[in-house]
């Protein structure tokens, strides 16, 4: 899909927005907006427009020695199904900051996505990603 620009400029992430689309997901729908403010303050947020509108984002927590965390990984529906999931992992897993680090998550729906960029399932819901 062209006219998509993933950023992790948290200047200019709209947290309100990304409040809205993670209460549509079935992790987040319940999760109280401050908690969700003090998350995206404390990690590194990536996220993805199409007309200056957030449609999606991904959380990278890490110690930028050896282990990164993705987190809160979401499309918003309407856009779902024409790459940008994809388009979003790459940008993350490539990122000089995380591509040499173990990669952790936990999915409960999403392992093909994830298993497209080394990703391996450890448990029913854990991936790692070894470098």
């Amino acid at each position: 899909m062209s006219g998509i620009i993933i950023s992790d400029d948290k200047t200019k992430f709209p947290v309100e927005k990304a409040i809205e689309l993670l209460h549509t997901t079935y992790w987040a729908e319940k999760r109280d907006p401050e908690v969700i403010r003090k998350s995206i303050e404390n990690s590194i947020v990536f996220g993805v427009y199409s007309e200056d509108s957030l449609i999606g984002m991904a959380r990278v927590i890490t110690d930028f020695a050896t282990t990164f965390y993705l987190a809160d990984v979401i499309i918003d529906e309407k856009y779902r199904g024409n790459g940008i999931g994809k388009k979003l992992i790459s940008t993350i897993v490539s990122d000089n900051r995380f591509s040499s680090l173990l990669g952790i998550l936990v999915t409960k729906d999403a392992h093909g996505l994830y298993e497209h960029f080394g990703f391996k399932r450890d448990t029913e819901r854990a991936m790692t990603r070894r470098v």
